[in-house]
């Protein structure tokens, strides 16, 4: 496979569908830890984070169909599951975030060097999505650290505040078989 800066828009973008399935499944993962460790506000945050992840992978999906690129569905990377205060799930999934902003940027300089307007236009939307992404995990992180070790303090601040949109955005690209 060519170097990421030699890739075509259309391998980059699918590329990134198997990031963004392997983002959904490290949330799971997240999720299922949170879960066993009797904190459900942060179980629910991580397995909503899930669904919103494998939603963009779908979006990137169904534009590929859209524009009749053939499309192989990638399997997943490894993902972490251990982890032992939640300052760790949360930090990794911080660091996620930025990996994927990063990742996100390669096929739309991609679209942008081969001309593709309609790729670019795409992948404005991914963007925005993550300068979101990327500040709503690092407050979690915030109020994690600040927390300490008084993990409720963290469950209580998800009771307070809504830290995402739900995944729920009227501009959002069409997902194939629809959003989750």
């Amino acid at each position: 496979m060519p170097h990421a800066s030699e890739a075509s828009f259309v391998e980059l973008l699918t590329q990134q569908v198997r990031h963004e399935f392997t983002a959904s499944q490290q949330y799971i993962a997240i999720a299922v830890w949170f879960d066993g460790h009797d904190l459900p506000r942060l179980a629910t945050h991580f397995y909503l984070q899930s669904v919103e992840e494998r939603n963009h992978a779908m979006m990137m999906v169904q534009y590929m169909l859209d524009r009749d690129w053939a499309l192989t569905v990638p399997g997943v990377d490894e993902v972490r599951n251990e982890f032992d205060k939640p300052h760790e799930p949360i930090a990794l999934a911080l660091a996620q975030e930025k990996s994927v902003t990063r990742q996100i940027e390669a096929p739309f300089r991609a679209a942008r060097s081969e001309g593709d307007v309609l790729g670019e236009q795409f992948m404005l939307w991914f963007l925005k999505e993550q300068v979101e992404e990327v500040a709503a995990m690092s407050t979690l992180l915030t109020i994690a650290d600040r927390a300490g070790e008084d993990w409720f303090q963290i469950e209580d601040h998800l009771a307070r505040e809504a830290v995402l949109d739900g995944g729920k955005d009227a501009s959002a690209p069409a997902a194939a078989g629809g959003t989750l």
